[in-house]
């Protein structure tokens, strides 16, 4: 497989991603990082990584929205639930 090929791959499965979350607002951050390790947030610090290495100009603010769809602000109030104390709990324990 060529270079380009392989990237626009990538891309087209990173996109599948960001919409699969955006179709899933019901899992919650810490949902995803007590089983996977990573969180929307996660991305959004790749995200804005990549920008940097590419010299395009980003803030944190701006790569979460291209990551969460909206403003992060937004997407919290409307989304965001409260961790219960097992959520938190597996988070401790996965994260020592």
């Amino acid at each position: 497989m060529d270079k380009q090929t392989q990237t626009e791959l990538e891309a087209a499965a990173f996109r599948a991603l960001i919409t699969h979350l955006d179709k899933r607002k019901d899992v919650q951050n810490i949902d995803l990082m007590n089983l996977a390790g990573f969180c929307r947030n996660c991305l959004s610090k790749w995200y804005l990584a990549a920008a940097e290495v590419r010299g395009v100009e980003m803030n944190y603010d701006q790569a979460r929205e291209q990551i969460y769809g909206m403003p992060y602000s937004e997407w919290k109030d409307k989304y965001q639930q409260e961790a219960t104390p097992e959520q938190k709990a597996a988070f401790e324990k996965s994260h020592k």
